[in-house]
């Protein structure tokens, strides 16, 4: 059977380590052409940084300056991007997993998520990780909310976060993460319609 029924039976119930792709339409400028990372997805929520927007003139040298790590001023070409409406004074950092600091989360087999501080500082010191995405602000679902959200017009279920995504300017993440689950963004439609 290759019904659009099976391919929702045969869907994850849960999305971590996937991206999670904003359809054009969706109603919800906080969310026009996001690209979101999904880092965390059980019973009690969700919790996603969105990948695809920098913050106009925030790179992660300015942050670190603001936070008084030193080391970080060879760091201006790193953009600092909008992860979501949620805490967008708070920090994070996507990462490739051959690091591992203090509080950092396995979100699949390539990518951890952290949000201490102990991560910039091995950044700032020429270590760290390899990969790593930093955004100000998440992207966050109660529980039952996102699986609620995408019974309706507006969200896409992409593949697993690419780790070759790092090396993609923000602003085509969000077309080449369809492009990985072969869909062409330049057609689809801005509503839905019912058959």
């Amino acid at each position: 059977m290759t019904s659009a029924s099976s391919s929702a039976i045969d869907s994850p119930l849960y999305y971590a380590g996937r991206m999670l792709l904003a359809l054009p339409g969706m109603g919800d400028e906080n969310f026009d052409r996001a690209a979101i990372a999904m880092c965390v997805h059980d019973e009690h929520g969700a919790l996603g940084l969105d990948i695809a927007h920098a913050i106009p003139g925030l790179t992660l040298a300015d942050v670190m300056d603001g936070l008084s790590i030193e080391g970080g001023e060879g760091l201006l070409h790193v953009p600092v991007l909008r992860g979501g409406p949620v805490e967008p004074q708070r920090g994070f950092l996507i990462h490739s997993r051959d690091w591992g600091g203090q509080d950092a989360m396995v979100v699949n087999a390539h990518w951890a998520l952290s949000g201490s501080l102990d991560i910039l500082k091995a950044i700032a010191q020429g270590g760290g990780p390899r990969d790593y995405i930093v955004t100000l602000g998440y992207t966050g679902w109660g529980e039952g909310q996102l699986e609620d959200e995408m019974t309706r017009h507006g969200w896409f279920l992409g593949e697993d976060i690419a780790p070759g995504l790092v090396g993609v300017d923000a602003s085509r993440r969000w077309e080449k993460s369809f492009a990985a689950s072969g869909v062409d963004v330049r057609l689809l439609a801005g509503q839905s319609g019912l058959a």
